[in-house]
């Protein structure tokens, strides 16, 4: 068994065009139907913003692998000066259900969410063309600054530059060098909302505080799930889920939706739609486009194949 930590995976280095096109593949895998992928079970227990959440899963094809993700999230560790997210994947062989690898650490789910983002905001590009983008993330934590790292390996050449918002602010000296002439640090959510072509939100917000409609034709990756307040989205035909039955729960964005707007799964398009389907050409070019994921446990597990791939042929990691 191969044992993985966030320090074996960095040394890896980022192949952030091979991450994407993992999460493609394994897309196309379940759109095949060669999966298994039960609904995630939380475990709540003390104070009610704690969460473990488990996410079992087979994924088929080229992939052949099962495996679980335990991750738990506890927005108070911020206060004790520990990361809110703790996460261990570990990979099953499908034909004997063996352990062969664990991915003891946050990194493999932090890449995992920036890639999912990155293929979203590739099919926005592939339909909507643009010379510039600007985009506007706001939480500059693991997250944020893997969705900062992403963009810029994959879109570089048409992004214009880059706002930055945090509540608690942004230490300017962990922007990438190479962009910090061409990021400019907000003052406030307002500052880097209104501007931008790409929004993306990767906070830990409980409170609902985004109350303005987006600009026309613009991309909302709304990763962190609780920012925005009905009025901002209930206008918005274009909306893009992950997995419907995952999404519309946990008081998500898109649960408020669907209890004071009346959205139903119907009027929303998949990730499956996004990619295999072109469902974009549904909508005019200046209609807003809202990405709500949940993360799904086959994209954990095709990226940690493809990690464990890379560590075993770089002999990194220790063997056990």
């Amino acid at each position: 068994m191969l044992i993985l930590n966030d320090g074996d995976i960095r040394s890896l280095g980022v192949n952030w065009g091979t991450l994407a096109d993992c999460v493609e593949r394994a897309l196309l895998a379940r759109e095949a139907g060669d999966y298994a992928q039960p609904i995630k079970p939380y475990l709540r227990y003390g104070d009610p913003r704690n969460r473990i959440i488990a996410m079992p899963a087979y994924l088929g094809g080229e992939f052949d692998t099962a495996g679980i993700k335990w991750i738990a999230s506890f927005p108070g560790n911020r206060d004790r000066g520990l990361p809110r997210a703790h996460g261990v994947i570990v990979l099953n062989r499908a034909d004997t259900g063996e352990p062969y690898a664990i991915l003891n650490g946050g990194m493999a789910n932090v890449l995992r969410t920036a890639a999912v983002s990155g293929v979203v905001l590739g099919r926005y590009l592939k339909a909507r063309p643009r010379e510039k983008l600007r985009v506007s993330i706001i939480g500059w934590g693991p997250i944020g600054r893997a969705h900062f790292e992403m963009c810029a390996a994959l879109y570089g050449d048409v992004i214009e530059g880059f706002t930055l918002y945090d509540i608690g602010g942004v230490d300017e000296s962990s922007i990438p060098v190479p962009w910090r002439g061409r990021t400019a640090v907000a003052s406030s959510w307002e500052e880097a909302y209104e501007p931008c072509d790409v929004f993306i939100t990767c906070t830990v917000s409980s409170n609902r505080y985004i109350d303005r409609t987006p600009s026309k034709g613009s991309l909302l990756l709304h990763v962190s799930l609780r920012d925005y307040r009905a009025e901002a989205l209930q206008d918005i035909q274009a909306v893009i889920v992950d997995d419907w039955d995952e999404v519309c729960r946990e008081n998500t964005d898109i649960e408020l939706l669907h209890r004071e707007a009346g959205l139903t799964r119907q009027q929303t398009r998949s990730l499956a739609d996004l990619v295999c389907r072109d469902a974009l050409a549904d909508f005019p070019p200046e209609e807003p486009v809202l990405f709500c994921p949940m993360g799904m446990a086959i994209f954990d597990l095709a990226v940690a194949g493809c990690l464990v791939k890379e560590a075993r042929s770089a002999g990194a990691g220790i063997e056990v």
